[in-house]
Parts: structure tokens; sequence; C-alpha cells
């Protein structure tokens, strides 16, 4: 009787088996998913800025990490730049405009206001008057105005009878204006004008006077000379002048 040949299946199963046995249970890009997953959880990791939010880097490491990006991406792209500098330009007109508004040097005026009082003395050879005027100081400016050095001369027939010299006058306002008195003693020495000043038989004793003033202001970092003249009338023979207002220069 023959005997079928029975074949040997064992060294195959077991070769196999072998490769089985070597092949790790859990795969290697599991066990990396898993580990980044735990150190994105555990807050070992921040976003990467550059990879749309779908990379994580190393916390800590933000400021030795360069970033790389493509050209033509928005971030390159300069947003509203003519718009920025078309606002700095009109920022820059609009602050030089209002320095210049502000700062521009504009008049000063000097004007006349009224004659205010006068008081007369006789002395043996002559006639004494201490006379008041009020002028106007108008600051057309946005700063304070210094005005000084006042200089008036009283002149009578082309004759001076008296002047006066005040050297601080006073501080004018921005925007705004200023009486300011002054006295200018006048001193009748020649003979007519005594005689007739001191005459008791005329009633009134009307003696006219040229005022020529100057007056120096100082604003804005520089000086300025101020000059006026106006002619006013008074009393030269007792102290009767009721105040009124100076006349302007005739033309």
């Amino acid at each position: 009787m023959g005997t079928a040949p029975s074949r040997c299946v064992g060294g195959t199963e077991s070769g196999s088996g072998q490769e089985e046995d070597s092949r790790p249970i859990i795969e290697n890009h599991d066990i990396k998913r898993r580990s980044s997953s735990r150190r994105h959880s555990s807050g070992e990791t921040v976003h990467c800025p550059t990879c749309q939010g779908t990379g994580r880097i190393p916390r800590g490491h933000e400021s030795k990490l360069v970033a790389v990006i493509p050209c033509n991406d928005l971030r390159l792209r300069p947003r509203h730049t003519k718009l920025y500098v078309a606002i700095s330009v009109a920022v820059c007109l609009l602050v030089s405009s209002l320095v210049l508004f502000f700062l521009f040097p504009r008049s000063v005026l000097l004007s006349p206001v009224e004659f205010k009082s006068s008081f007369v003395y006789f002395t043996k050879n002559d006639v004494q008057i201490n006379i008041t005027n009020v002028l106007n100081i108008t600051n057309n400016n946005f700063v304070t105005v210094q005005a000084y050095n006042l200089t008036v001369q009283a002149l009578t027939s082309d004759m001076v009878v008296g002047t006066v010299s005040i050297k601080n006058v006073t501080f004018v306002n921005p925007l705004s204006v200023k009486m300011y008195s002054f006295v200018i003693p006048v001193k009748l020495t020649d003979t007519d004008l005594s005689n007739y000043c001191k005459k008791a038989s005329l009633p009134v004793h009307i003696l006219y006077l040229h005022l020529q003033m100057a007056m120096t202001v100082y604003y804005l970092a520089h000086y300025e000379q101020l000059s006026l003249e106006t002619y006013e009338y008074i009393d030269c023979g007792a102290n009767s002048t009721i105040p009124h207002s100076m006349q302007p220069p005739p033309p």
C-alpha cells in the first residue's frame, strides 16, 4: 500500500507568524499624532502665524524662528498708504496755517481819545499848565504787546512848550484796547503868551496845542515804532476847560 506524501506547513506558518510578531502594534504616525495632540493639549506649542493656523511651533521658540511667507502675501502689501500720506499732509498744512494765523504780526494802533483835564497856575514870569490826556492802544494780535518809551511834545506856533517821556507804559492783552492816561507839563515862558493867558479882561483864553507822540511796542520778538499827531485846545487862563475829544491833524 502506498502512503500519501505529507507536506509540512509548519515552517510556512511559523515564518508568517514571525513577520506578524515583528510588526508594531501601534504605527509610528499614530504615535506622532498622539504625541503632537498631547503637546497641543498640554500647552507646549503655539500656533504658527504663517501656516494659516494649521501649524504648531514649540512654545518659547517664537523669537528664535524665522517665518518665510510668499511674496504675494497680503501682509506684504501696504494698506491705505495714500490715505495715510494724504492725512499727514493735511494735518501738516492745517497746523502750519494755524501757526501762521495766530502768530502772524498784526497792527498795533495808537489813537487819541480825549482831553481829560487841565490845571493852570501862574507864576511871576510864566504860566504853567498840567494837561491830562487819554490815549487808546489797540492790539490786534493774539499775543500780549508791551508798550514803553512814550514821548510827547506839545507845540504852539511851532514852539515847543512842553515835553514828557515815560519809560514803562503798559501791557496790552491780546485782541483788546487799553486806555492810557498821561500828564504833560506845559510851560509858557513867552511874554506875549503869558500876558495873553493872564489877561483878566478876556472871558476865555483859548490856547491851541499841537501834540506829537511816539511810542515803542514789543511783540512777537520784534520792535515797532508808533507815532501820532493830534490837536487840542485848552483855556490857559483858568481851570475851566471841560473834557473833550482831541482832533486829528488837518489833511
